[in-house]
């Protein structure tokens, strides 16, 4: 799901959030994973670009953060074709998983590939090595110069209506304690 209105969360939320499930003597695992993209703008080849880049970073950077807690114990996605992605009978035409409809790799598969290889002998887990391309933000939402996690791709939060902006949205993974904990 995603945080707020329409935005994916972040590695560190992620991150954080499994730890605080782990602190409780409990395993997380992340189920039924896929990236829908097929909102982000299309306008061209660059933009499905854009949509790719954003697919691949989403798809790499949360399973690096998951496999930096030791409490985190499995993945599964939601199928792996987008030929028989639940999405298109209940939702929208979206391309939310790692292979195509004609069941060739997209660049997510090799993100997810790579999150992996940060579990082989010298690789630091959730820390992209041997040449990767792209940086996983595991503490923080954007690095040392400012950069936010998603900048590249993600797009400005739709307007609020007076309704929306009344409700309380604060993420409570930030102060690091359960949302029961959490001051009203």
């Amino acid at each position: 799901g995603g945080v707020k209105h329409q935005r994916p969360p972040t590695p560190a939320m992620v991150k954080r959030q499994i730890r605080r499930i782990g602190e409780l003597g409990l395993k997380v695992n992340i189920s039924e994973l896929d990236v829908r993209v097929s909102k982000l703008p299309s306008d061209g080849e660059e933009n499905n670009n854009i949509r790719a880049l954003a697919q691949t970073q989403i798809y790499r950077d949360i399973l690096s953060a998951a496999l930096s807690e030791p409490s985190f114990d499995g993945i599964w996605l939601w199928g792996f074709t987008d030929r028989h992605t639940w999405v298109k009978n209940f939702y929208y035409d979206d391309a939310p998983l790692i292979f195509d409809e004609n069941y060739i790799k997209k660049p997510s598969y090799d993100g997810i590939k790579d999150a992996l290889k940060t579990l082989c002998p010298g690789g630091i887990v959730g820390e992209m090595s041997g040449g990767c391309k792209g940086q996983c933000f595991l503490r923080d939402d954007s690095d040392g110069e400012g950069k936010m996690w998603g900048s590249d791709w993600m797009q400005p939060e739709p307007k609020e209506t007076a309704d929306e902006s009344n409700r309380n949205t604060t993420d409570s993974t930030k102060d690091g304690n359960p949302d029961w904990l959490q001051n009203e």
